[in-house]
């Protein structure tokens, strides 16, 4: 089978808290594919050969199968589904609920990070604009889930929940700065974080709430935040 040819030829370059990277790392597991793991210190600097690797956005994470590169998180995601077939898939069969994962997935790219960086870094009102945001993220967000299990719905755990559930030790830093409980504003995404995180990919692939907040603090020093 292809998978068992070739999976052992993936390396992931990657950042330990970032849930960009994280998202890689739970799909792989879901798929039970061998990788080897590079950390990259981005705090020190890039590496020449995430330079190299990713030479437009010079960004983590990036898949290397066979030497090749391929870049952009939920791009990588959708790339194991296609390289390995033989392994569950993350994204439906069903082409309209393909795109409504994609769009959902995106969704979350788009607005989740931006909002709670957002929150740590800004004070006053741009802070205060940036808490009224991440209540309505949510709230669209625990509308799409619903009453369901997952995102993924009948397919379970899928494409939209591997991109999602690399934010949820975020929440915490996110409460402390916004002011806000999550599961006061979106008790349903509130649950879901916590049956997510019992997921045996996803509670390998994460870190604790407090070692994220550990992180924001060293990134405010590193700023210049107060």
């Amino acid at each position: 089978m292809a998978s068992e040819k070739s999976s052992s030829d993936l390396t992931l370059l990657d950042f330990w808290v970032s849930p960009f990277g994280q998202r890689v790392r739970i799909a792989l597991a879901e798929k039970s594919l061998p990788y080897e793991y590079v950390e990259e210190d981005l705090l020190a600097g890039k590496s020449d050969r995430l330079l190299q690797s990713n030479p437009v956005h010079k960004k983590i994470p990036v898949l290397l199968h066979g030497g090749k590169p391929v870049n952009e998180s939920l791009i990588i995601v959708q790339y194991l589904d296609e390289a390995f077939p033989d392994t569950p898939s993350l994204l439906p069969a069903d082409p309209y609920a393909r795109a409504q994962a994609r769009f959902w997935a995106d969704y979350v790219d788009k607005k989740v990070y931006d909002c709670g960086s957002r929150l740590w870094k800004l004070k006053g009102e741009p802070q205060a604009q940036a808490r009224a945001e991440m209540l309505e993220i949510l709230k669209t967000l625990e509308t799409e889930l619903g009453d369901k299990e997952f995102f993924g719905g009948e397919h379970g755990f899928g494409f939209v929940d591997a991109a999602f559930a690399p934010f949820t030790p975020w929440f915490m830093s996110y409460e402390k700065y916004g002011e806000f409980k999550v599961a006061e504003v979106a008790p349903k995404i509130a649950a879901w974080a916590e049956r997510v995180g019992k997921r045996e990919s996803v509670a390998k692939s994460l870190y604790s709430p407090d070692k994220v907040y550990d992180h924001i603090g060293v990134l405010k020093k590193k700023y210049g935040i107060e």
